[in-house]
């Protein structure tokens, strides 16, 4: 199954529900503004798959961020062998875990802004875990129970920022920064495994298996859930694979009027147009 948060203009302003894909059609599942307040619900899968609200077209449709409104956004780095040896970096022995917010989502197709601040914007194409189940200290071996799904996010960064310390952060959270969806797809649709690209004006710069993975989204659950309780909707961003602008020779950074796609076979592609903050 495909959930998806849809933008709609209802009485002058824009609202969302939340909506299942049906091949090119949206189906509103009724009483859910977007996908992040239907995980809340403990029947959030029987709903969905219920759901017979009014329809639209998948084709033009306005799409926000999947999770619009995650409680938390855990992000992973140095999660790649290949970028971890682009960086110039060991393989850790434990995550390396930062931080994102809210604020710095946007949907799938919307301009991605570069800040007025930085001209080091860098890409980072990501496979995003969902959780469906709240838990605390979750065992490994049950940690797939608590997975709603995957999705497919750019952890968009400012490498200026980033490394004016050692803490990233600053770099990793910019407001409207980080491209995040389409589609929530169950667990029962996908195991990561298929291939993950991001793309420059059709020009392939990343591209790895979503299972090259240092640690697993089973292990990332378990040892987040060790340290904090995740909740239905908290969204754990699990790295970036080789091919970054910031490793290449020369550095390569985004320019505006470019546009980046990032795609995750079996979960759907994100496209952004690069625009100058206004």
């Amino acid at each position: 199954m495909k959930l998806l948060t849809l933008r709609l203009s209802q009485g002058g302003r824009t609202v969302t529900r939340a909506v299942r894909q049906d091949g090119d059609n949206l189906t509103v599942i009724e009483g859910f503004s977007d996908v992040g307040a239907l995980l809340k619900d403990a029947a959030w899968e029987t709903i969905a798959q219920a759901a017979s609200g009014a329809t639209h077209a998948l084709d033009g449709a306005d799409l926000a961020a999947v999770v619009p409104s995650p409680g938390k956004i855990i992000c992973v780095g140095h999660n790649y062998r290949n970028h971890i040896k682009e960086m110039g970096r060991e393989v850790p022995e434990y995550p390396t875990l930062f931080a994102k917010y809210a604020e710095s989502l946007i949907g799938p197709n919307d301009d991605l802004a570069l800040p007025q601040e930085s001209d080091t914007v860098d890409w980072e194409a990501e496979l995003a875990v969902v959780i469906g189940k709240a838990g605390r200290r979750i065992p490994e071996a049950e940690a797939a129970a608590h997975i709603a799904g995957y999705s497919v996010l750019n952890d968009v960064s400012m490498r200026d920022y980033q490394f004016r310390t050692i803490q990233w952060l600053q770099g990793k959270t910019w407001e409207k920064s980080t491209p995040f969806g389409p589609a929530l797809v169950t667990k029962d649709e996908f195991t990561p495994g298929p291939l993950m690209t991001s793309a420059v004006d059709g020009e392939v710069q990343q591209s790895t298996p979503t299972s090259d993975l240092v640690f697993t989204p089973e292990f990332l659950v378990s040892y987040i859930s060790t340290i904090i309780t995740l909740k239905p909707g908290d969204v754990i961003a699990t790295g970036t694979p080789g091919g970054v602008g910031h490793a290449q020779d020369p550095k390569r950074y985004l320019q505006e009027g470019q546009v980046l796609v990032t795609t995750i076979e079996g979960l759907g592609q994100l496209t952004n147009r690069v625009i100058k903050e206004a």
